[in-house]
């Protein structure tokens, strides 16, 4: 992560991240940040909440377990290795740590504790900001090779590559939904269960969501992912590619989908919309007539199919059709049957189909008539 950055200004779910039986399970870290609220149980490597956190389930953490000050967890505590727990923190029911514990002042744990190793209690600066005054004063006196010693040396300890679950401050993730005011991004192979409304959504592959997608902005839909509910954007751009399944609506301002995309309800769209055909775009938008257009690459043609004529068209006409000369046959416009010519008469039947030509004899009144010939 570089410096400088916030690792909190997104809803993060790495891939694998399931919820089973109302556990948030992974395979990486859980970064929590702080006036969150989660409702799940979580599972994860390391398990590290901001201040005011409140968890509405259990924390199995395989590695280590870090709450700041004022997190409440509602029920059990299970840590792998060693657990800090901030002032105030209540824990309602047992805390079990395999390592080290470290509290703070006026922490309540209802059930009681049990710790392996050492168990200090007074209230301890955070871990990570000490570290960070640790490496400053390193670098400060010039030992800038000891601070790269440090550093490295906590990177050796991260046993795990998955990325982590964050969830950024004044979060909330339920079995119900997961409302963030960042934009929210879903890994691949994922299983969640909830509504997530975020600021942007990025769906990856072969997920299944139960629940539907809201956003201000855009929303992506990876292949393979089954959204079961609607799909909506106030002012964004839904993009949805192949194989993908809403069983929903979607609603939104410019739609862009793949045509192996299944959409079990309706398709609105206030701006444009375009669809990819077999590596083709195909782009569908409306025309000055408020009729509708398609447009297949720089080619443009009328939705219906409908095509301007061509020479090869005209040469295609066969004398049944026409008169010997290559004139057209009238139509009577009143019984709708078609009026044969003389062979040797080599006159045009009118276009305007209003009159009816004698085969044997010619009309008196040529003033009545209009003959053209084609040309």
């Amino acid at each position: 992560m570089p410096l400088g950055s916030d690792p909190l200004d997104e809803l993060a779910i790495p891939d694998g991240t399931t919820v089973e039986e109302h556990d948030l399970v992974t395979d990486g870290d859980v970064i929590v940040g702080g006036q969150s609220t989660v409702e799940f149980g979580i599972r994860g490597h390391n398990v590290i909440a901001g201040e005011r956190v409140q968890f509405d389930g259990h924390i199995e953490a395989e590695a280590d377990c870090r709450l700041d000050m004022w997190s409440d967890v509602q029920d059990n505590v299970l840590v792998g290795r060693d657990a800090y727990l901030g002032e105030r923190v209540h824990i309602g029911g047992r805390l079990m740590v395999s390592g080290d514990l470290d509290i703070g002042d006026d922490v309540d744990i209802e059930e009681g504790f049990e710790a392996n190793g050492w168990i200090v209690i007074r209230n301890p600066m955070p871990t990570i900001v000490f570290v960070f005054v640790y490496l400053q004063q390193l670098l400060r006196i010039g030992e800038e090779e000891a601070a790269e010693e440090v550093v490295s040396e906590l990177l050796e300890n991260e046993e795990v590559e998955a990325d982590p679950v964050v969830v950024p401050r004044n979060g909330h993730v339920s079995d119900d939904s997961w409302r963030v005011s960042t934009p929210a991004t879903i890994g691949d192979d994922c299983r969640l269960h909830g509504n997530i409304r975020a600021e942007s959504i990025e769906v990856g592959e072969r997920n299944d969501v139960f629940g539907s997608l809201r956003a201000r902005g855009d929303i992506s839909v990876d292949e393979g992912t089954v959204i079961h509910g609607d799909v909506t954007t106030r002012s964004g751009t839904v993009d949805l590619a192949d194989d993908v399944e809403i069983r929903g609506d979607v609603s939104c301002e410019d739609l862009h989908f793949h045509d192996g995309a299944v959409v079990d309800g309706t398709m609105r769209a206030s701006g444009e919309m375009s669809m990819v055909q077999g590596g083709t775009h195909e782009r569908i938008a409306a025309d000055g007539d408020g009729g509708r257009k398609r447009f297949h690459g720089d080619k443009e043609s009328d939705e219906s199919g409908e095509s301007e004529s061509s020479e090869d068209d005209e040469s295609a006409r066969t004398d049944d059709d026409d008169g010997a000369d290559g004139t057209d046959v009238g139509t009577d416009e009143d019984t709708g049957e078609s009026e044969d010519t003389d062979e040797t008469a080599g006159r045009d039947a009118d276009e305007t189909g209003d009159t009816e030509a004698e085969s044997d004899t010619e009309p008196t009144d040529e003033s009545e008539f209009d003959f053209e010939s084609d040309e």
